[in-house]
């Protein structure tokens, strides 16, 4: 009698988890649709989205072993309802070669967050030989147009002229780089190259309180006509040394996880609030571009987000149509974090992608070969 008690209790509990996780499931794939200025709380979801898809296919392949179709069709429906935030999170592609030989009408675009090519001083240390070895990196790609996001350069000659060395060493005699002349002679932005000539460029300061970003755009003419390439990076979290040792903490489940965790929470909150507002002013300025448009981006932001969905609208995302796997961008806190992107309208056939993974940067470069088509 007791051993039945027993089994109904605990059938009823694994039950009650799985309606759990497959409820929470479905909140975070909503979360696209509801803006994080009145819903924020739940747009913070977005970074458990992988582990809720996980455990709800863990509850589904369990009950098909155990043979309660019933009770597998929770999950099931679960899945089926979320497809559109499965169908950004996982690219359904084989992995195939990049071919670095290209046909003369494609272009070759490269994004990277290259924080600040880890040296800034001229000098001969371990970082200044990364920066070195991330210049060989993007020389390698033979890319037509590069769109680097934390971007440093200098007039000081004390500092290094990241400028002058693409331009010069890497063949790129194009460039847009907005800069503050503040007598300070240092520069953070993001930069597009171009080894087209630009015929017109314009930047956007995103408001306050977000760092000082802008959206950057640059109208490229090539052999096939005039396209308009964009970069920017997004809100970061603007996490710091105690932040993650709170992280660490946290994982490690020492001290007091609330004390730790509410501060998390109120630099994440920020974050996705601001995010959202500069999602919406990129996705009105793409609306307007007279010309075929290609978007790269550090979004700080992970696919099944209002800010990607929003900022990516009807594009492609070049990684879904030629990438495969999770296409991890970020190699730090999480190897589910794809956060950098790179977008194409219909006006473009994505012909191959691929991720360097160089641990250079904090982020993976990532590099497309589009070809415009009329």
């Amino acid at each position: 009698m007791k051993k039945s008690r027993l089994r109904i209790f605990t059938k009823k509990f694994v039950i009650s988890a799985n309606v759990l996780a497959v409820a929470l499931f479905l909140l975070s794939c909503l979360i696209p649709l509801l803006h994080p200025q009145q819903w924020w709380w739940v747009s913070l979801m977005g970074l458990t989205f992988p582990f809720l898809l996980f455990i709800v296919i863990g509850f589904l392949v369990g009950w098909l072993v155990l043979l309660k179709f019933r009770l597998a069709l929770i999950s099931l429906s679960a899945l089926l309802l979320g497809y559109k935030s499965i169908g950004v999170f996982i690219a359904f592609n084989a992995p195939t070669a990049f071919e670095v030989k290209k046909e003369p009408k494609v272009i070759r675009v490269v994004s990277w967050n290259v924080a600040r090519f880890i040296e800034l001083t001229r000098n001969n240390n371990r970082g200044s030989l990364t920066r070195k070895k991330m210049l060989a990196l993007l020389a390698e790609q033979k890319a037509d147009v590069l769109c680097l996001q934390e971007f440093y350069t200098s007039d000081n000659p004390v500092y290094y002229d990241n400028i002058s060395s693409i331009r010069k060493q890497l063949g790129y005699p194009y460039f847009y780089f907005s800069k503050d002349l503040d007598g300070d002679l240092n520069y953070y932005s993001s930069v597009i190259f171009s080894r087209y000539p630009i015929v017109d460029s314009g930047m956007v300061r995103f408001p306050r309180p977000s760092q000082p970003e802008v959206l950057l755009q640059a109208d490229i003419k090539t052999t096939d006509g005039v396209i308009r390439i964009f970069t920017t990076h997004l809100q970061s979290q603007r996490f710091d040394k105690q932040d993650y040792r709170r992280i660490e903490k946290i994982r490690d489940r020492e001290d007091s996880l609330v004390y730790h965790f509410i501060p998390l929470v109120g630099k994440l909150k920020r974050g996705v609030v601001i995010r959202s507002l500069q999602a919406d002013m990129i996705a009105s300025l793409l609306a307007d571009s007279p010309h075929p448009v290609i978007l790269a981006a550090d979004l700080n932001d992970v696919p099944n987000s209002y800010t990607y969905f929003t900022v990516r609208g009807t594009l492609q995302d070049v990684f879904l149509q030629q990438g495969y796997g999770l296409g991890r961008t970020f190699r730090g806190l999480s190897p589910t974090l794809r956060i950098d992107y790179i977008f194409a309208d219909r006006h473009f056939a994505v012909q191959q992608f691929k991720r360097v993974k160089k641990d250079y940067s904090d982020h993976y470069m990532l590099v497309t070969d589009l070809q415009l088509q009329h």
